[in-house]
């Protein structure tokens, strides 16, 4: 933050024409500087002049402080004013969790119009349903009504061509290696136009696969 963005920030805070809190949870990190250096609110009272239930309050985001108590924060905790606003560092965890799918150890899900083969089935409760599928739909009447499932979808052509019709947009032409972005909700269906059946690759974000 440069001094000029600086002095901007402390003038809107200063004329109370912006909350000083929002977006940048200071309260958060005013505690976790305290804690850091292993103060009690006592001794961050005594080096700031600030009240222990000022600063209780602002920890707490029960208050929103003026630029005159940032100042005294700063000056008392000897930190300049872009440490007390960097955002508080939050603890990441991650569960670690792997599925491998060999080639053709897929969870086969066969339909009239496609053979699809689920990956990374055994994982429960992700957030993603890629899937690899075999087109076997060659005309639009082969469908009775429109696929259609929550959440997004990404697709891309792996072998052949398709045509992908969309309930809001004309047919469109897919080949080989090329690849769509689309609202699942929204009806769709395949059909393959190249001599073999065309194979895909989809990745959903969410719901069933139809």
């Amino acid at each position: 933050m440069t001094a000029t963005t600086e002095e901007h920030a402390a003038l809107r805070i200063a004329s109370g024409s912006k909350p000083f809190v929002e977006p940048l949870r200071l309260g958060e990190r005013l505690k976790q500087i305290r804690l850091a250096n292993q103060w009690t609110l006592e001794e961050v009272s005594q080096r700031t002049g600030l009240a222990r239930s000022t600063l209780s309050k602002i920890e707490n985001d029960q208050v929103s402080p003026t630029f005159s108590v940032v100042q005294k924060l700063t000056t008392g905790l000897n930190i300049d004013l872009p440490q007390l606003l960097t955002p508080p560092k939050r603890e990441r965890y991650t569960m670690g969790r792997r599925d491998l799918t060999r080639k053709g150890k897929g969870q086969l899900h066969p339909t009239p119009t496609y053979e699809h083969e689920l990956l990374g089935h055994q994982l429960a409760q992700k957030r993603m349903i890629p899937f690899k599928t075999i087109v076997r739909a060659r005309s639009f009447d082969e469908y009775h009504q429109w696929v259609r499932h929550d959440g997004e979808e990404f697709l891309m052509v792996l072998h052949g061509d398709i045509m992908l019709y969309t309930e809001f947009y004309a047919p469109l032409v897919l080949a080989e290696g090329d690849s769509i972005y689309f609202d699942s909700d929204m009806g769709h269906a395949l059909v393959s136009t190249s001599t073999e059946d065309a194979v895909v690759l989809s990745v959903c974000t969410r719901g069933d696969v139809a």
